[in-house]
């Protein structure tokens, strides 16, 4: 008698063949047979209508702080997914120095618009060392599987304090001091290291992320750490807005370690062909036998924006500043006043950034979430298609839509890897030979 019988689902067993509907059986933890089964099981599920994979493994997430609160990491287990790992793009919380705590949550908060109240409500900091940290995890009661990296902006802000933090060229010593850090990471189990070099990533207060600037000396020595060890892989972003020689840093890195190395692929409206030259230059490496990938997001990397959010695309109207800081009830009221509206729409927004620029003005991007959300939205759906058919200013149609639901509706900007017109996209990028999935 088998454990679980799992009958009538459409399998994907994740070879890469077409679906089939098969049976599955299950006896102690493993499965035990595929196919039509007649045999009898202590329980069964009738999965007819739905479908049974292997269980996903999302190699790019920002579970750092909610690993150690919540042993189901959720969202994750609702989506199939078994094994994540943490401590990608740079940030995480160890190595940690007391001092250093707020500091951390702001990075994570800026950069993965995480909140930071969740953070420090929810982390309870029983580590200083990355090895600490990963005992931590292993007395925790997790449901699924976690691997963790450690990150380089902890590391530098560990090593030289707020030189660090202040992208501060570091001395021969510190750079040794950052390799011994790293080493000993992957000694105690850390799955390998990871940096960021993208004006994406910010702290709380809108300051660049330490590793932005770090000199390649400093990247390639770290990453001769887990050479040395002959053990761990790297990761890392970037604008490459200097292909050559921001490609040359993170193929640097990979060459002199002779450790794997993935660097996130995203497609984006203000340069919407430079990813090719990142695959092709994956590709060229791969030729000299340099072990590079391209992690793609095989969803839209979004962006959610409203009154409750991080972003609305007024915020930074002079008129909506002044009242940004009200509580929601009472900044709904003031919006609803058509001649508060009448100025809002009359102002120019102040320029931040041009990333946050482009987030707040591109209205063929902004889309209602729905109920239920939908993260594949038509172009013909965008606020900018509806302001058209109505006769509005798109303006118009983000600004009445943001009062909906009493000021809690949500719009959804699917800001890298949407492509209207070119649903193809994404899977394009899944198929190149050396790119794998990631950020799930």
């Amino acid at each position: 008698m088998y454990d679980l019988l799992i009958k009538n689902g459409l399998v994907y067993d994740g070879k890469g063949g077409e679906a089939y509907i098969a049976d599955v059986a299950v006896k102690g933890e493993k499965i035990s047979k595929i196919g039509e089964i007649e045999e009898k099981a202590k329980k069964v599920i009738d999965a007819k209508g739905k479908i049974v994979t292997p269980g996903f493994v999302d190699i790019h997430t920002h579970f750092d702080g909610q690993v150690t609160w919540d042993p189901y990491l959720r969202s994750s287990t609702y989506h199939g997914v078994t094994t994540i790992v943490t401590g990608n793009c740079g940030v995480g919380f160890s190595p940690c120095k007391p001092e250093q705590r707020d500091w951390l949550i702001g990075l994570m908060e800026g950069v993965e618009d995480i909140p930071g109240t969740a953070l420090h409500e929810g982390i309870e900091w029983d580590w200083e060392t990355f090895p600490e940290y990963l005992d931590v995890l292993e007395k925790k009661p997790l449901a699924i599987d976690v691997g963790t990296q450690i990150p380089h902006g902890a590391v530098r802000a560990y090593v030289m304090g707020k030189r660090g933090i202040d992208h501060e060229p570091a001395t021969d010593e510190e750079i040794s001091l950052m390799k011994e850090i790293v080493k000993e990471a992957i000694k105690a189990g850390a799955y390998g290291f990871t940096t960021s070099r993208t004006e994406k990533h910010s702290d709380v207060e809108g300051k660049l992320t330490p590793s932005i600037t770090a000199h390649k000396r400093e990247l390639v020595e770290i990453s001769k750490s887990l050479g040395e060890l002959n053990q761990g892989v790297l990761q890392g972003i970037s604008d490459f807005y200097n292909f050559e020689e921001e490609f040359d840093i993170f193929k640097s890195m990979s060459k002199e370690s002779k450790r794997p190395i993935s660097i996130t692929v995203e497609q984006q409206d203000a340069r919407p062909d430079w990813w090719h030259q990142l695959l092709n230059g994956i590709e060229e490496a791969q030729e000299e036998g340099i072990d590079m990938y391209g992690q793609v997001p095989p969803r839209a990397t979004g962006i959610l924006m409203g009154l409750t959010a991080t972003l609305n695309p007024f915020l930074f109207y002079p008129t909506f500043q002044r009242i940004a800081g009200l509580p929601l009830e009472e900044k709904v009221k003031v919006l609803s006043d058509p001649k508060t509206k009448q100025k809002i729409l009359s102002e120019n927004p102040v320029s931040i950034n041009p990333l946050v620029d482009e987030i707040v003005t591109s209205y063929n991007k902004m889309f209602r979430l729905g109920d239920p959300a939908n993260y594949e939205p038509d172009p013909d759906s965008s606020f900018l298609s509806e302001a058209a058919r109505e006769r509005k200013t798109p303006q118009e149609v983000a600004y009445d839509m943001m009062l909906e639901k009493d000021g809690r509706a949500l719009i959804y900007h699917p800001l890298f890897n949407y492509q209207p017109g070119d649903l193809s996209l994404v899977e394009k990028m899944l198929k190149h030979p050396f790119t794998i999935a990631g950020l799930g």
